[in-house]
C-alpha cells in the first residue's frame, strides 16, 4: 500500500486524459440556451462520431447523439456504501423517485449491494472526502455497475483490477463480497493517488490493510504474476465518448483522435496479461465507456483467436435482467453487451465481455 493519498484528480483515460463529464443540475442547465450549449460541443469530435458511428450502430446513433450531445438529460445512481450505513437515506431516495436499479431476479446480485437510480435527470449531492470518515454513497453511471455484476466475485476469491483508478469498481466489487486477496493496480502517479483516496472513502481501516494498491505497468502483471487470480477485471483505458464530445481544445481533440488509434493494441495487451494472471478455471471482465468497436468487439475477437485458452461466457441472462433499466445495442454475441444511452435511460455507452480460461487437464 503506498502512502496517505493525495487530493483528488480528474479522471484519465490512461496517458490520453480522458474522463466523463461532470453531471450538473437539469435546472441550471435548462437555462443555458442550446446555441450556448453547442459551442461547448467538439465539432471536429462530433464530426469524427457521425461517421464512425453512424456506420457502426446504424439507426441506432441518431438516438444515441442526442443524449450524448445533451447533458440535461443525464442520469446519474447511486450505490450505497455497506460499511456506512445512512439511516434514512433509502427512504428519502424512495421519496425522490428513486428505484433499486437491479433487479433481485439477477444472476448474481448480492444482498448487500444495493444502487438507486430514477428516470429524471439530475444528479444527487455529492459527498466531499473526508480523512478518516466514510461516505455514504459513490455517484455513477448505473451502467458502470455491469461489469462487477458480471464478474460474480465470491467470499474468498482473489481478486486484480488492472486499471482500478478511480476506484469505483473496486469500490463496487466490496460492496458484493469479501475477496481473499484484493489487488488493486493502477499505472498512472495521479490517478493511483486518486485509487487510494476512493479507497480510503469507502472502506473501513481494517479491510483498507487487507487491499493491495501498486503501480505496475498493467502489461506486465501477467508476467510478475502468472496464474495468481480467480477473477480479473480489466477496466480498460478508452476513448470516453461522454468527455470527447465537450473538449475544449479542437488541438487537443485532434490529437486524441490520433492516438486513438493506438487504443485498441494497449487493451489488447493488458487482456493478455490479464489472461496470464488468471488461474486456469478463473473468469475475466473487460469493460470500456466507448462506442467504438475497435475497441470492444475486435479487441475481444482478438484475444479469442489468439489464446488457445480463453473461451467466451454467455453473459445474456444478465443483459435480459436488467432489460427495463438499459438499452442494449442487437446483434452482439452472448458473451458481451453494449448498453447504448437513450433519453429516460441515458446510461452508457458501456461495452462488458467476458471470458473464462480453460481448466487445467
Amino acid at each position: 500500500m503506498r502512502g496517505p493519498a493525495l487530493p483528488l484528480a480528474r479522471r484519465a483515460g490512461a496517458a490520453l486524459g480522458l474522463g466523463p463529464a461532470t453531471g450538473r443540475d437539469p435546472g441550471q442547465l435548462e437555462k443555458r440556451t442550446k446555441g450556448k450549449l453547442q459551442k461547448q460541443i467538439c465539432q471536429v469530435v462530433l464530426d469524427h462520431f457521425e461517421q464512425q458511428y453512424a456506420a457502426e450502430l446504424g439507426d441506432a446513433w441518431s438516438g444515441v447523439r442526442d443524449v450524448l450531445t445533451s447533458p440535461w438529460c443525464w442520469q446519474h445512481a447511486l450505490l450505497l456504501n455497506r460499511f456506512s450505513p445512512s439511516p434514512g437515506l433509502e427512504s428519502s431516495l424512495a421519496e425522490q423517485g428513486y428505484h433499486p436499479a437491479f433487479p433481485a431476479a439477477l444472476p448474481y446480485l448480492p444482498a448487500a449491494f444495493r444502487c438507486y437510480s430514477r428516470a429524471a435527470p439530475g444528479r444527487f449531492p455529492a459527498q466531499k472526502h473526508q480523512p478518516g470518515r466514510l461516505k455514504g454513497y459513490y455517484l455513477l453511471n448505473a451502467a458502470s455497475l455491469l461489469p462487477v455484476l458480471a464478474l460474480e466475485v465470491q467470499d474468498g476469491d482473489d481478486v486484480l483490477d488492472l486499471c482500478a483508478a478511480p476506484g469505483g469498481k473496486s469500490v463496487a466489487i466490496l460492496q458484493c463480497a469479501w475477496p481473499g486477496h484484493f489487488h488493486c493496480n493502477e499505472y498512472d502517479d495521479l490517478r493511483s493517488r486518486w485509487l487510494e483516496q476512493t479507497i480510503e472513502s469507502f472502506i473501513p481501516h481494517p479491510l483498507i490493510n487487507l487491499i493491495t494498491v501498486s503501480q505496475l505497468d498493467g502489461r506486465k502483471i501477467g508476467d510478475f504474476q502468472p496464474e495468481s487470480y480467480d477473477k480479473v477485471l480489466v477496466d480498460a483505458p478508452c476513448s470516453n465518448d461522454r468527455s470527447w464530445l465537450f473538449s475544449g481544445d479542437p488541438q487537443q481533440a485532434v490529437l486524441r483522435l490520433m492516438q486513438r488509434k493506438e487504443l485498441s493494441s494497449l487493451q489488447f495487451q493488458l487482456l493478455r496479461s490479464a489472461v496470464k494472471a488468471l488461474r486456469p478455471g478463473g473468469s475475466l471482465v473487460y469493460s470500456t465507456c466507448t462506442l467504438s468497436r475497435a475497441e470492444n468487439s475486435d479487441v475481444i475477437n482478438l484475444i479469442l483467436s489468439s489464446c488457445r485458452d480463453v473461451m467466451p461466457v454467455d453473459i445474456s441472462g444478465l443483459a435480459r435482467g436488467v432489460s427495463q433499466e438499459f438499452t442494449f445495442l442487437t446483434g452482439t454475441q452472448q458473451h458481451e453487451l453494449l448498453v447504448l444511452p437513450e433519453k429516460g435511460r441515458a446510461w452508457g455507452p458501456m461495452y462488458v465481455a467476458k471470458l473464462k480460461k480453460a481448466s487445467s487437464p
